[in-house]
């Protein structure tokens, strides 16, 4: 599930920076920006917070015998960061240019349903909502204390359902017997 999440925000973003900005679809990933390879664009997954608004406290039916657990509402927090690979003369306008196509794109479909997903959340009928998140300078360089500083956006997205793999046997009421009985009127 939370790899998916990940995997739907690359495609959204592959989609709408290549070959414009990015040439490569390839160069727009899931990484660490202390370890991103050869990628221009880095989605890095680096909080993971129970969603309590969206709560889910209903066990559900899974077979005739069986109920469900509810799943957990989670959070996702997504460092998004730019590495242009121009020279350092155009570097810094070029990674600019990148990161506000990116909170445009993100801002224009920050609700994802439907075909917009992949895997598993296409399967489940869900909604992705994508929320811009202040990420302050002192949590980026807890992240990466010896990693030098890129321009980077955070964002939430969620509510994502992880289910449970708690099940509890039920015994289902297949016959009932009511007596009526009349009483008397005082």
């Amino acid at each position: 599930m939370l790899s998916d999440v990940g995997l739907t925000l690359v495609k959204l973003l592959r989609e709408h920076l290549t070959p414009e900005l990015i040439a490569a679809p390839e160069a727009i990933g899931l990484a660490s920006p202390a370890d991103k390879g050869d990628l221009q664009l880095v989605l890095f997954l680096y909080q993971l917070e129970e969603n309590t608004e969206n709560r889910r406290t209903v066990m559900t039916g899974r077979s005739g015998d069986t109920l469900q657990y509810p799943p957990q509402a989670l959070n996702l927090s997504y460092l998004i960061t730019c590495f242009s690979p121009s020279d350092v003369t155009s570097r810094a306008l070029d990674e600019q240019r990148i990161m506000g196509k990116v909170m445009q794109v993100l801002g224009d479909h920050s609700i994802l349903r439907g075909e917009q997903l992949v895997r598993s959340l296409a399967d489940r009928n869900e909604e992705l909502k994508i929320v811009q998140q202040t990420v302050t300078m002192e949590n980026v360089s807890s992240l990466f204390s010896d990693t030098p500083y890129k321009l980077s956006v955070g964002y939430k997205v969620g509510p994502i359902y992880l289910d449970s793999t708690r099940t509890k046997a039920v015994k289902r009421v297949r016959e009932a017997q009511f007596t009526l009985e009349e009483r008397e009127r005082s």
